[in-house]
């Protein structure tokens, strides 16, 4: 099992630092990480909202990659659906090469209605349209001239230079949740980026095999909050009110958009104070290392998982108090599950 952490650059108002001073600690965070010996960096990516949920997830990738030299940089996920997908294809191969060849392209096709509404985009084409974008990319990084009349998109006799260091392109991996883009995902040939939720494995393993595939040379990224501190109490201390205003946020747009089965149950607590003894508690891996471990290993035998993603930098959280517990379960969690 390989070990990544997410990034979201998160500034809400009540925790509010100038920006400039959030992202300097957190690139800071992710040199520590780099040194403790995590595989992946995530970038995660919404828009218009009050906290500033980072919109720009390539430059960012970018200047990670200048203050690094080994961790993969991936974005779980990029919004496609908002991007064009020649500028995206041009973006991605300059972070590719700033990093090496260590940048890996996770898409998805959104589903906030603030987001569609505010560009006034039609939700019901997103689909069609990532579908679309990730075919003219793909094609940009293996063909030497692209002419494409699509639905959304045209291009005429286009040469895309410069081209990413990793051959034949970046490797693409796709979020998925419901049960359709879960098979697309399969179907396409790309890894497999999943959040809580049912296992959505066992249906993209399926799939694969189906199509001829297999599925042992494909991977399965899966997202959990986890946070480790001395004690369990300092966990919950130190998180709960930012593990809440996360959590807040994805319950709303969620419940709207009902992309996967219980998205629009409410969620089993309505202040910071409930979420430790809540239905919660079974999901989130937060406590001490040994109890980390011990979630941790429940998980991994009940998911198929070849790629861990921690969302540990919670909202708002003192990034010193994210590094320390990125510490703690590198120290002494990470080296069982290797």
């Amino acid at each position: 099992m390989r070990f990544g952490f997410m990034e979201d650059f998160r500034n809400p108002l009540q925790w509010r630092r100038p920006f400039p001073e959030l992202y300097e600690a957190l690139l800071r965070q992710i040199e520590r990480a780099e040194e403790l010996g995590y595989d992946h960096v995530w970038l995660t990516e919404h828009h218009f909202t009050e906290d500033g949920y980072n919109p720009s997830l390539l430059p960012t990738a970018a200047a990670i990659a200048a203050r690094t030299s080994r961790i993969r940089i991936g974005t779980f996920i990029l919004l496609l659906p908002y991007q064009h997908p020649v500028r995206a294809a041009e973006d991605v191969a300059c972070a590719d090469i700033f990093s090496n060849g260590r940048f890996d392209l996770g898409v998805g096709q959104g589903y906030s209605y603030h987001e569609f509404n505010a560009l006034c985009m039609d939700r019901s084409e997103r689909g069609r349209r990532m579908r679309e974008h990730l075919e003219i990319i793909k094609r940009l990084y293996t063909e030497e001239r692209v002419t494409f009349d699509g639905e959304f998109t045209q291009i005429k006799d286009l040469h895309l230079s410069p081209q990413p260091v990793q051959k034949p392109h970046p490797p693409i991996w796709v979020g998925a949740r419901g049960p359709k883009a879960i098979r697309n995902a399969a179907k396409l040939g790309y890894h497999l980026m999943a959040t809580i939720g049912p296992d959505p494995a066992p249906l993209y393993r399926e799939t694969l095999e189906a199509e001829g595939r297999n599925p042992d040379d494909f991977k399965v990224a899966q997202l959990r909050m986890v946070y480790c501190a001395e004690s369990e109490d300092q966990a919950w201390d130190d998180i709960s009110e930012h593990l809440f205003h996360l959590m807040d946020f994805y319950q709303d747009i969620l419940s709207e958009a009902k992309d996967a089965e219980g998205d629009e149950k409410p969620l089993p607590f309505t202040k910071p104070e409930e979420i430790r003894n809540s239905a919660f508690r079974h999901v989130g891996l937060i406590g001490t290392p040994d109890q980390v471990s011990a979630k941790l290993e429940a998980f991994a035998n009940e998911f198929h998982c070849t790629d861990f993603i921690m969302d540990m930098q919670y909202p708002g959280l003192d990034p010193a108090k994210g590094t320390r517990s990125l510490e703690l379960f590198a120290k002494e969690v990470m080296p069982n599950f290797r």
